[in-house]
């Protein structure tokens, strides 16, 4: 039985010249799997479009796998950062105006690089990264739901825990699929933002109270 290859860093950069080193190998990582696949992100091809000796590479990555699995890290890390400061920008704002902004972030961040984001997700169960992207997951929901609390008089779900994740699940899942399946007639000029309209009245229709006489 082969051995799992180790998917973290060897060593922790000390300096600012190993810490350029090291983001380096990890962006040229990123742009040889958006533009060439996985197969061609062999850990020759990463030292050579990072200028660095193959030898340095290994100072800090055992892998290829570890490479691939520090491109994940720092994509979730972008990822949350964003959310985060969606999230905090419209938590005295109106349920409408952040079911809105709750979409349009996470389709944002989804067509940042879709093509390097459809090899992310194939790859995450071979370097072991799924649970992180479930940290991930986790944190999103406890934005959602500490925003749900705040406006609980306008939310028509009992459950607060249960209304984030079904919201978090739903806008996820419904980008993921686009950009695995969809990404270039749905996800370009004006169908984007129909995209983002129709998904955000979903969730909308889903946790907001009915209006009176209705």
């Amino acid at each position: 039985m082969p051995r799992k290859p180790r998917t973290s860093e060897r060593k922790l950069p000390s300096q600012e010249r190993s810490q350029m080193t090291v983001d380096a190998l990890v962006e040229s990582t990123a742009r040889i799997l958006a533009h060439e696949g996985y197969e061609a992100a062999n850990t020759n091809r990463i030292a050579a479009v990072a200028g660095v000796s193959i030898g340095s590479l290994y100072q800090y990555f055992p892998s290829k796998e570890a490479l691939v699995a520090s491109v994940i890290d720092r994509q979730n890390e972008e990822v949350m950062l964003f959310f985060r400061q969606s999230m905090e920008k419209v938590i005295d704002q109106p349920l409408k105006v952040a079911a809105h902004e709750l979409v349009a972030t996470m389709v944002e961040v989804h067509r940042l690089n879709p093509s390097l984001h459809r090899v992310l997700v194939e790859q995450m169960p071979r370097v072991g990264r799924l649970a992180n992207i479930e940290a991930v997951d986790r944190q999103a929901c406890e934005l959602v739901r500490t925003y749900l609390a705040a406006h609980r008089d306008q939310i028509d779900v009992p459950d607060l825990d249960i209304a984030a994740f079904i919201c978090v699940t739903i806008v996820e899942a419904l980008t993921h699929v686009t950009i695995a399946r969809r990404p270039d007639d749905i996800f370009s000029g004006d169908r984007s933002q129909i995209l983002i309209d129709e998904i955000a009245r979903l969730v909308l229709r889903y946790l907001e109270k009915p209006a009176r006489g209705r």
